[in-house]
């Protein structure tokens, strides 16, 4: 991970924590985040830049593991947008519908079932 991304990366902790989600189980419960989860890339139908695995950079869960949200991060001079059907195959990958494109200052909220332009 370059350190652009990293700067973007501890911006995005932030704010997740700021909004409940939890790296780490506590009094409240189990952690909410699961980070850089890896992924068989063929689980998505899709074969994503040549690679057999992946790895999401943030998956949201709920009180019961279950993955809600995939949350690609880019390094904050990238639109989000690039991460887009990376995310849309490790969303693909969880079965779940949502995903966030986040370079720690601009951030969408995808419903993968929905389209989305380049402009947001």
């Amino acid at each position: 991970m370059s350190e652009q991304e990293a700067k973007a990366r501890v911006k995005i902790n932030k704010l997740l924590e700021e909004a409940g989600w939890r790296f780490f189980d506590d009094e409240n419960g189990k952690a909410t985040i699961k980070l850089e989860s890896s992924i068989k890339m063929e689980d998505s139908g899709d074969d994503f830049e040549h690679s057999e695995r992946g790895y999401i950079d943030f998956l949201l869960v709920d009180e019961n593991q279950n993955p809600v949200i995939v949350l690609e991060a880019k390094k904050e001079k990238l639109n989000p947008l690039v991460g887009k059907e990376q995310a849309r195959n490790y969303a693909l990958s969880q079965k779940v519908k949502y995903v966030i494109l986040s370079n720690g200052i601009i951030h969408y909220l995808w419903n993968i079932e929905t389209p989305i332009s380049e402009k947001g």
